[in-house]
Parts: C-alpha cells; structure tokens; sequence
C-alpha cells in the first residue's frame, strides 16, 4: 500500500478560519459583488500565510462565490440576472422536495425547532436589514435540510444556498418582502404540522418563485 503523508492539522484548520471568515465577508456584503480581492491585503487582515489564503480562495471559487480571473486575480462573484433565473429554477425544484421529505422524515424536535426559528424571524418584521435576520434565515435552511433526510438533495441545495445567501440579504431588505416571507414560511409549517408533503412541496416552490420575482426587479 503506498505511503500517504499525513495531512497538517493546523494548516487545514487555518484555510477553513479564512475561507469561513471570507464567505462571511461575503454573505454580509462586506466583499460587494465584484469586488476586487488582494491577496496582501487578505494576508494581513486574516494574519494567515498567502498559500493559506489562496487555498481558501480557491475553496470559495469552488463554491461559487469568487472568480478567480487570468492576470486579474480573485473577485467576488457577482450574478447577472440570466444566472439568478437559472439559479432560482434549480433551487426550486430542490427546494420543493427538501420540504416535503422533511415533512415526512424529520422528528417532532426537528418540526418545533423549524417552528420557532420562523417565530425567531417574525420578532423583526420592522427590521428588515437587521444582520440576525440573515444569519436566522440560514439556520432555517439548516434545519430544514437536516431533518429531510435526503442527502443527496440536501446536497446540492447547500451548494446553492451559499450563492442564494448573497441574494437573500438583498431580497429581504426589500420593503414588504419580509412580512411576505413570514407568512409564507408560516404557512409551510403549517402544513408540515398538518402532515401534508404535497401542500409543503407547492408552497416551498411558491416561496422560492416569489423570492426570485422580489429579487429580480431590484437587478
């Protein structure tokens, strides 16, 4: 059997802090769409080495949400609205089958856990840009995938999330969108309490469809 080198513990914790820290930066829109990012400057703020830092850039391009451009250097992805529609088509469909599988598989924790956090969200409807609002909305997917029991479908529906999260600050900031997004994520849970996996499908793509329409008159 050939000899494998193992692998170093801190360096791979040490990429995993900075990618975390830069798909934070992102997501919050501390790195604006299009943003050009330097290294050097990465380096220091991060107080990693430059190898570290390209290995999470190169982690985060994987992710979607940097470009790497020849003899330009990394940026944050930004999205035309060409992608956003391909984008929301995709995570729909996805979406709509997350919910209906949590319906059916997630444990009656995991039913009272995803209940709360909509209530969670609903204590700042007059504080749409409020940053808890984003980090809550993301734990509502958390839960959502981790009680649906597909993990395959979960899959790909985190990658695309990392992508929709950029998205999903714009969207809920918008006037109205967050009082729409409580009364739809209100009648989904609804609908899990009543057991009905159909109805959570048809209303998890309805909410995905309404947030792509908000989100599309803003680009």
């Amino acid at each position: 059997m050939a000899v494998v080198m193992p692998v170093s513990r801190s360096q791979t914790l040490l990429k995993e802090r900075a990618a975390d820290s830069m798909r934070e930066a992102i997501m919050s829109g501390a790195f604006a769409p299009g943003q050009k990012l330097v290294e050097r400057e990465l380096c220091e703020q991060l107080d990693v080495s430059r190898s570290c830092v390209r290995e999470a850039l190169q982690h985060l391009q994987s992710e979607g949400l940097i470009k790497i451009i020849p003899h330009k250097g990394p940026e944050v992805a930004a999205i035309s609205k060409d992608e956003v529609v391909q984008l929301y088509a995709v995570r729909k469909k996805l979406e709509g089958l997350v919910g209906a599988s949590f319906c059916v598989n997630a444990s009656a924790q995991e039913k009272a856990e995803l209940k709360n956090k909509v209530k969670d969200l609903a204590q700042y409807l007059d504080q749409p840009s409020h940053p808890n609002l984003l980090r809550m909305k993301n734990e509502f997917y958390a839960i959502l995938l981790k009680g649906a029991g597909n993990e395959f479908a979960s899959a790909m529906l985190r990658q695309l999330n990392n992508r929709v999260s950029i998205l999903r600050r714009i969207s809920m900031a918008q006037a109205g969108r967050l009082c729409q997004t409580i009364d739809e994520l209100e009648a989904i849970v609804a609908a899990i309490d009543a057991g009905n996996p159909e109805a959570v499908e048809k209303l998890c793509e309805q909410h995905v469809e309404n947030s792509a329409r908000n989100l599309l008159l803003t680009l």
